[in-house]
C-alpha cells in the first residue's frame, strides 16, 4: 500500500521504511519497505511473531528510533529528519505511551504523574484541558488514588494512571506497548477496555503492540508482521481467528 502525505484521515503514516542494524554480512533487516496509514480515531493492534519487526516499527513512529530508508509522518508533519530536540518537543505534545511496566514517576503521586507531560512542557493544563483531565480521572476511577504514589497501588491502577497520563494533552496518537503484560487477565480486559473507550467514545487514536490474541481482539484493525514485513492487515477478528492466523504464520516460517 502506498501512502501519499495528501492523504486525508491519516493520523500517521510511513512510506518505504526500512530499518537495518549492524554492517555487512552481520547486518540484520528490522523493517523491510513497510507503508502504512494509521487512520484518526482507530485502534490498531500489531502483532508478528519475535522479531518481526513490530516493536522497531513502533519506535519509528513514535520519532524514538531512525530509519535506514523511507519517511515518517504524524498528521502532516514529516519527523523523519527532524532534530532531537523537534523530536523531544513533538512526542512531548502530540504523542501519547502506555508501557507494560508503567513507567510512573515513583517519586509522584497519580496527580503528579498526570499532569507530568504539563509539567515537562512548562505548563499548566488550560480550563479545557483541566475539565478533560477531571473527566479522565472519573472515568478510570482515579479519583481516590490522587494522592497514593505508584507503590501504594495495585498493577491495574498503575496502568490506569498511565493511560491517564498518556490521553491527558489529548495527543495525536497513543502507543501502548504490551500494555497488560504485566496484569492479570481480568484487570488486562479492563485496560483494554478502556483503551478501546478512549477510541470509540473519544475519537483517540491508538497503536498497540501485543502478542496476545485476546488483547488484539479488542482492536480495530489488526497489522501482522513477519520478518520486517506487513503479512496481513485485518479487520477487527476474534481472538480465536487471531490466535488461528498466529499459528499458520509459525508453521510456515
Amino acid at each position: 500500500m502506498q501512502i501519499q502525505p495528501s492523504d486525508l484521515g491519516l493520523i500517521a503514516r510511513v512510506t518505504d521504511l526500512g530499518k537495518r542494524y549492524g554492517h555487512g554480512s552481520g547486518a540484520v533487516t528490522a523493517l523491510d519497505g513497510v507503508s502504512l496509514g494509521l487512520r484518526r480515531g482507530e485502534f490498531t493492534a500489531i502483532m508478528g511473531p519475535s522479531g518481526s519487526g513490530k516493536s522497531t516499527l513502533m519506535h519509528i513512529m513514535a520519532g524514538l528510533d531512525s530509519p535506514t530508508a523511507g519517511r515518517v509522518w504524524l498528521g502532516d508533519t514529516d519527523i523523519t529528519e527532524l532534530s532531537d530536540f523537534a523530536l523531544t518537543v513533538l512526542r512531548r505534545r502530540r504523542v501519547g505511551f502506555v508501557f507494560q511496566a508503567f513507567n510512573l514517576v515513583p517519586t509522584l503521586d497519580v496527580e503528579g504523574n498526570v499532569l507530568l507531560p504539563f509539567e515537562l512542557d512548562g505548563r499548566r493544563p488550560s480550563r479545557d484541558e483541566q475539565v478533560w483531565i477531571d473527566e479522565l480521572i472519573e472515568t478510570l476511577g482515579l479519583g481516590a488514588r490522587l494522592r497514593h504514589r505508584p507503590h501504594e497501588l495495585s498493577g491495574g491502577q498503575q496502568q490506569r494512571a498511565a493511560i491517564a497520563r498518556a490521553l491527558a494533552t489529548r495527543p495525536d496518537l497513543v502507543f501502548a506497548d504490551e500494555p497488560t503484560g504485566n496484569l492479570d487477565s481480568r484487570t488486562g480486559r479492563e485496560v483494554l477496555g478502556l483503551l478501546a473507550g478512549a477510541s470509540a467514545g473519544y475519537g483517540q487514536s491508538i497503536a498497540m503492540v501485543t502478542h496476545d490474541p485476546v488483547a488484539a481482539s479488542h482492536a480495530d484493525r489488526i497489522l501482522f508482521l513477519a520478518d520486517g514485513r506487513i503479512v496481513r492487515d485485518a479487520p477487527r477478528s476474534t481472538a480465536e481467528e487471531i490466535s488461528s492466523y498466529m499459528l499458520s504464520m509459525e508453521v510456515a516460517a
